[in-house]
């Protein structure tokens, strides 16, 4: 890696001052960088995807790991709150037992245990393109995205194009379906995201970016409302590893139950398939007012899969997320299958 300038700041304000005084970058991935537990930006600056000239430490900033009920029902879950604290939290598991599940699936109790949640929202894509120094793809601002017509077995098949990156982390989908926000940071001041607008397309937004964050800005908390979804809400994820790896495919499902087991409501987002969280409205639309059972949850998957748009190599995908939709909503809908 590149040498850098390392910065230790105690509060939120100094970490902010540090990032915006840092020497002008002549590249994207040359700005400072924050740093909590390093597991994805480490592996960037050594594979010199990233070559930040200042790294400022958040790890000194008091306040921001601490997991707090909201006094309505809700959480807000400070940016330093480890994976494992979430993993383990006596009322996450209680009343939030999908996001309880999706902390436990990333990696191993190491990983758990210094990885954040601020990290895991803002990872970076796992592209062997992207990754791989030598080549320059278009998220590194070359002119084409090699996975489009390459090795795309791990890519999008949904919200793809002109990069076909999915996004890696496994918080995401379960807080999007839980309709969290976060509060980030700026030298502008403070402002609250709702956290299915953080994340941009490749579309959409920067090419080079996965989300709205500006240089300056920082994650401080993720807020959770108390929902009717809540309590019945869970996370699967299929992965090739069953030691640690990231997700081919996930959903996050969560439902409010009526009367007579009928669902009211629903929310499902698929992970491991897109640039973004991918929530899937009209599958949820269709759930509503019904009881659940096979017929029901196999023609939402079904539906759920509706416009996708395979590469060459992943078209597995398919199958493979219809059939993750099918056990979510059976295991919150108390379905036999």
């Amino acid at each position: 890696m590149n040498t850098f300038e390392w910065v230790s700041p105690g509060t939120v304000a100094e970490a902010i001052s540090a990032l915006k005084s840092a020497p002008a970058a002549s590249d994207l991935d040359d700005a400072a960088r924050p740093i909590a537990g390093g597991q994805d930006l480490l592996t960037t600056m050594k594979d010199y995807i990233t070559r930040p000239v200042r790294v400022v430490n958040l790890k000194g900033i008091r306040g921001l790991d601490k997991i707090e009920a909201d006094g309505k029902g809700g959480l807000r879950i400070g940016a330093l709150v480890t994976l494992a604290q979430l993993e383990e939290h006596a009322i996450v598991r209680r009343n939030f037992p999908g996001l309880s599940e999706a902390a436990h699936s990333v990696g191993t109790p190491q990983i758990r245990n210094l990885g954040t949640v601020g990290g895991n929202l803002c990872q970076r894509p796992r592209c062997w393109y992207f990754r791989l120094e030598e080549v320059v793809c278009l998220k590194k601002g070359g002119t084409e995205c090699y996975a489009a017509t390459g090795e795309n077995k791990y890519h999008a098949i949904f919200g793809g194009g002109p990069s076909y990156i999915v996004h890696p982390s496994d918080l995401a989908p379960m807080l999007v379906a839980l309709g969290a926000s976060v509060s980030v940071v700026g030298a502008e001041g403070k402002r609250a995201i709702p956290l299915d607008k953080f994340f941009t397309l490749p579309s959409e937004g920067n090419l080079r970016r996965e989300n709205v964050l500006k240089n300056d800005e920082i994650i401080t908390e993720v807020q959770v409302p108390a929902s009717k979804f809540a309590a019945h809400s869970t996370y699967l994820k299929f992965k090739e590893r069953d030691s640690m790896d990231f997700a081919m495919s996930a959903v996050a499902a969560a439902v409010a139950i009526g009367p007579n087991k009928t669902i009211r409501e629903a929310r499902l987002v698929l992970g491991g398939v897109a640039p973004v969280p991918w929530r899937v409205t009209k599958a949820e639309g269709y759930l509503a007012g019904k009881t659940p059972s096979v017929d029901v949850l196999t023609h939402t998957a079904k539906i759920a899969l509706e416009g996708a748009e395979p590469l060459a190599k992943n078209k597995y995908k398919v199958p493979l997320t219809q059939t993750l939709v099918r056990r979510a909503l059976a295991r919150v809908g108390g379905v036999r299958t």
